[in-house]
C-alpha cells in the first residue's frame, strides 16, 4: 500500500470520528410512501445523527412534513429535524407548527426562509403578519421551546444576495438569533466550500458549517437544481456525465465514484460532519458511508 493509501486509511478507519445526517421529503403517492421507508430502513442502522424532512414552499407539505417527522419520532430511534419555512403563514400559524412539533417530540428544526410560491425569479415578500426573514425565525423558535436549530449557508450565495458578503451577513443575523448549526447549499467543487469557511470564519461565525452532499442521482435533475439554488456544475463534472442519456447502469458508477471522491478529499482536509441530500433513495449514500468506514450499528456490534 502507497503512503498515501495508507493514510486516507489510517483516517477513515476512525469512522467513530465521523458524523453524517440524511435529508428525505415528504411522500406524495403510495409508491413514494414506500421508498421513503425503505431509504430511511437502509441508512437508519448507520446511526445518522438526524434525518430531516423538508417543508413545502408555502407549507404545501405541511401535513405531509409532520405525518412524516411523527412516524419517524413513534416507529423509529432515529432523532428528526422538521424543515419549517416562513413563507405563506402568519407568525401564529408558523408557532402552531412549531408547538405541535414540540408536542410530538421533536427537538430539532430546521429554519428557513423559503422560496416564493410564485416560483424562480420572483420576488419574496414576507407575510404581512408573519415572520419577515430566517433570523425571526429561528428567534421565534428559540423562545417556543427547548429547539436545536439549523440553518442554510451557501458557499456560492444564495441567488437572492447581492453579494456573498451580504449573504454571510444573513448567516451572521440566524446565529445571533441562536441557530446551533448551518447546513450549506450543495456544492460540487470543495475549493467553494474551504473559501466560504474561510470568509465565516473571518466574520467570527463559530457554529459547525456543515457541507452539504449533493450525491447525483440524475444529472439533468441536478442541472435544474443548481439552476434554482444558484449553485454551479463544473465543466468536469458535466464532461463525466456526457454521452450517458440513455445509460444509466453507468451513470450510477460514475455518480458513486464522484460523489466518493468529493467526500473523501473532504474527509482528508479535515471536515468529520456531512449531510446528505438522499432524494429518498439510500443506494449511493449508503455506498458512500460505507466508502468512508461507516458500519451498521448491528454489524458493529457483532464484530
Amino acid at each position: 500500500m502507497t503512503p498515501i493509501a495508507n493514510d486516507r486509511a489510517s483516517r477513515i478507519a476512525d469512522a467513530d470520528r465521523l458524523n453524517v445526517s440524511f435529508e428525505f421529503f415528504p411522500p406524495k403517492t403510495d409508491e413514494m410512501e414506500r421508498n421513503l421507508w425503505d431509504a430511511i430502513g437502509r441508512l437508519a442502522p448507520l446511526s445518522p445523527s438526524f434525518v430531516s424532512v423538508t417543508y413545502g414552499a408555502g407549507g404545501s407539505t405541511r401535513e405531509r412534513t409532520h405525518a412524516t417527522v411523527k412516524r419517524v419520532v413513534n416507529e423509529t430511534s432515529l432523532l428528526p429535524a422538521a424543515h419549517l419555512t416562513c413563507v405563506d403563514a402568519t407568525k401564529n400559524e408558523i408557532n402552531d407548527v412549531i408547538g405541535s412539533y414540540r408536542d410530538a417530540g421533536v427537538r430539532h428544526i430546521v429554519a428557513l426562509r423559503g422560496d416564493p410560491t410564485a416560483g424562480i425569479g420572483t420576488k419574496f415578500a414576507p407575510h404581512p403578519c408573519g415572520y419577515e426573514t430566517s433570523a425571526a425565525l429561528v428567534d421565534g423558535i428559540k423562545k417556543l421551546g427547548d429547539f436545536e436549530v439549523s440553518v442554510s449557508a451557501y458557499p456560492e450565495k444564495h441567488p437572492d444576495s447581492a453579494s456573498i458578503d451580504a449573504d454571510i451577513d444573513v448567516l451572521k443575523a440566524k446565529v445571533d438569533a441562536g441557530a446551533d448549526r448551518a447546513i450549506t447549499q450543495f456544492f460540487f467543487d470543495n475549493e467553494l466550500y474551504f473559501r466560504y469557511l474561510d470568509r465565516v470564519r473571518a466574520r467570527g461565525i463559530d457554529i459547525p458549517i456543515v457541507p452539504g452532499i449533493l450525491p447525483v442521482q440524475n444529472f439533468k435533475q441536478a442541472k435544474n437544481f443548481t439552476s434554482r439554488a444558484g449553485a454551479t456544475i463544473p465543466d468536469w463534472l458535466a464532461a463525466r456525465f456526457d454521452g450517458l442519456d440513455d445509460d444509466p447502469a453507468t451513470r450510477k458508477l460514475i455518480a458513486a465514484a464522484v460523489a466518493s471522491e468529493q467526500v473523501l478529499d473532504l474527509v482528508d482536509r479535515g471536515v468529520t460532519d456531512f449531510h446528505f441530500y438522499t432524494m429518498n433513495r439510500a443506494d449511493l449514500v449508503y455506498a458512500i458511508c460505507h466508502l468512508l468506514g461507516m458500519r451498521p450499528a448491528a454489524a458493529q456490534k457483532a464484530a
